[in-house]
């Protein structure tokens, strides 16, 4: 069994003497395999017990050692092994080969037993440590990785607990995230798809603007709750103040923000990485921007055009597209062609004309999400003659 623990070590040479000559060296220290032939020494390189070190010749009739170690290299099971070469060749420029190609020392005959096993200790050694420090590697990555997850699940949920509870102060459900949410995925897959949106929406920056964007009204825990919760239309003043969740939506979370980078400059060394605010930004554009319009006439800013940041004209027309096609105390639910007219109409004046292209692109994984995430309840309108609903309704 002691045996069992020693390194192994393929010694590859085609004269029968050679072997029978670095067998006997290595016997007392190492678990001895030989190979008299290149394409043998490829069989048993790839066979168990595996070689932790080759010993290779390079002057082999057929495939030689320069041709063996290429072999060895392109393979992925035996590419890492290190090769010393051994041969009676001693010019420079054949060491240099070798070396370029791979081989990690170079050994000339006659053998002198105390360096070839000086050198083979210490390749072994060295080749230890980088297997445990690629173990420690990993492990350390696993770990990291393990606490990536869990950071994210912590933001996930208090991100959709501050979401739910704005949802609740208010008359839709919380499906009307959900579902949200899968409409800005839908449009998003399209509009990356457009080299000129690539770079601004990245796989990355795709999955941080579905994140943040279930946090778009967070500013209604600020409304009172008799315009909140008022089960008919607002009057003028109403919609006034309900407006301004828009803009408390987007204080908040720029206070947030503020908060963080205070602590972290105060609790932090200067030359520590800054920590990464992209969910609250994205957020923070969402909630204060969702209601711009392209043409300008929209609100708290009135921001027009490209001013308005992309993921908020994304939301933008997932949010109203939602409204429309949903039941509210206010109105029945629209049915589906009524409410891609209404998107066509106020494209370029409501709506980012692409966005609003994207919709209708990928109508059908739209309506899918929609269809997954139903509301309670009977809803109608959405199938059958258009409902009775003003065509000038405003969307919350």
């Amino acid at each position: 069994m002691a045996n069992e623990s020693r390194p192994t070590i393929l010694v590859v040479d085609d004269t029968p003497d050679n072997l029978a000559v670095v067998g006997g060296i290595l016997g007392s220290e190492y678990r001895v395999r030989v190979a008299n032939s290149g394409e043998r020494a490829l069989h048993v390189a790839n066979s168990d017990p595996r070689p932790e070190l080759i010993l290779l010749d390079i002057m082999m009739p057929g495939m030689d050692g320069y041709e063996t170690l290429r072999r060895l290299r392109e393979d992925p099971a035996t590419r890492d092994i290190p090769v010393i070469f051994v041969t009676a060749m001693d010019a420079d420029n054949d060491e240099a080969i070798g070396l370029q190609m791979g081989a990690v020392d170079y050994v000339t005959k006659p053998i002198r037993p105390a360096i070839l096993l000086a050198r083979i200790r210490t390749r072994l050694e060295l080749q230890a440590a980088r297997d445990h420090l690629a173990r420690q590697n990993e492990i350390l990555e696993a770990r990291v990785a393990k606490r990536t997850r869990e950071v994210e699940l912590i933001k996930d949920v208090g991100m959709h607990a501050l979401a739910t509870l704005a949802e609740k102060r208010d008359n839709e459900t919380g499906n009307h995230l959900l579902r949200t949410r899968g409409y800005i995925e839908v449009l998003m897959t399209d509009l990356a798809q457009r080299p000129e949106f690539a770079e601004q929406l990245t796989p990355l920056r795709q999955r941080l603007i579905a994140k943040a964007a279930p946090l778009h009204d967070i500013g209604k825990v600020g409304i009172p709750d008799a315009i909140l919760l008022k089960p008919g239309r607002l009057t003028p003043e109403e919609f006034e103040i309900m407006k301004t969740h828009a803009r408390i939506g987007a204080d908040a979370l720029d206070e947030a923000i503020a908060r963080v980078l205070a602590d972290r400059r105060q609790n932090q060394p200067a030359e520590e990485e800054r920590y990464s605010l992209d969910f609250l930004e994205a957020a923070r554009e969402i909630a204060g921007g969702h209601h711009e319009k392209w043409d300008g006439s929209g609100y708290p800013h009135g921001l027009a055009g490209e001013a308005i940041s992309v993921e908020a004209r994304i939301v933008a027309v997932a949010d109203v597209f939602d409204a429309l096609t949903s039941q509210r105390p206010y109105k029945p639910a629209w049915p589906l062609e009524r409410a891609l007219d209404l998107l066509r109409a106020e494209s370029g004046r409501h709506f980012w004309p692409d966005a609003v292209q994207a919709l209708l692109a990928r109508i059908d994984d739209a309506w899918a999400v929609r269809q997954q995430w139903l509301d309670d309840g009977p809803e109608k309108g959405t199938q059958g003659a258009p409902a009775t609903t003003d065509a000038t309704v405003s969307p919350p």
